[in-house]
């Protein structure tokens, strides 16, 4: 296996103004060593401005606005948490089709602490298993989700994790479960 088995691949990392800080740019930076091409894409316009900590974070560039892409320009979907950001989401449009087209397609999608709320926004929670905080646990399970006992789950090419106690585990399984839905997608062509 090469050093970089997501050479090539891009991600789209969908975020809003307020998104946990940590919660991208961790994940953000184990993709770029897999070789992958992490992208910003978020209804701001420019920059969106992160959370960290107890106050306003960084700011970063957007590569794609919201409603300008498709899940079909994209390989794999990270969804950060962040009340603000997912709030902001939420009542966007796009974010339920975005996530949607890539829960449709099989493509894999790692969602972490209130990124969670996001799947049943799409309404793609329906019979999936998922790990999320107690904040988002009764949104999940109206929505049909079920919850898993462990802190960071995986349901088929979906990883899912409570929150940043577990960032470091949520890393290393969206980075393996990643390459295997890459892979798997490389042999059905």
């Amino acid at each position: 296996m090469t050093d970089q088995p997501l050479a090539g691949k891009t991600v789209a990392i969908l975020v809003a103004n307020g998104f946990e800080e940590l919660e991208m740019t961790e994940p953000q930076r184990a993709l770029l060593k897999l070789g992958a091409a992490p992208k910003i894409i978020s209804p701001e316009q420019g920059l969106v401005n992160g959370w960290h900590g107890a106050a306003w974070g960084h700011y970063f560039p957007t590569d794609k606005h919201v409603g300008d892409v498709l899940a079909a320009d994209f390989d794999l979907l990270l969804l950060p948490g962040g009340e603000r950001s997912v709030a902001k989401l939420s009542n966007n449009p796009h974010t339920r089709r975005i996530i949607g087209s890539f829960m449709d397609a099989g493509k894999g999608v790692a969602a972490i602490a209130q990124g969670v709320q996001l799947l049943a926004v799409a309404e793609r929670a329906k019979g999936r298993t998922v790990a999320v905080p107690e904040t988002a646990a009764e949104t999940l399970t109206t929505a049909g989700a079920k919850l898993a006992e462990e802190p960071v789950a995986v349901d088929r090419f979906l990883v899912t994790a409570v929150g940043q106690d577990q960032l470091a585990e949520f890393i290393e399984t969206l980075s393996r479960v990643f390459v295997q839905a890459i892979e798997q997608r490389r042999q059905a062509a």
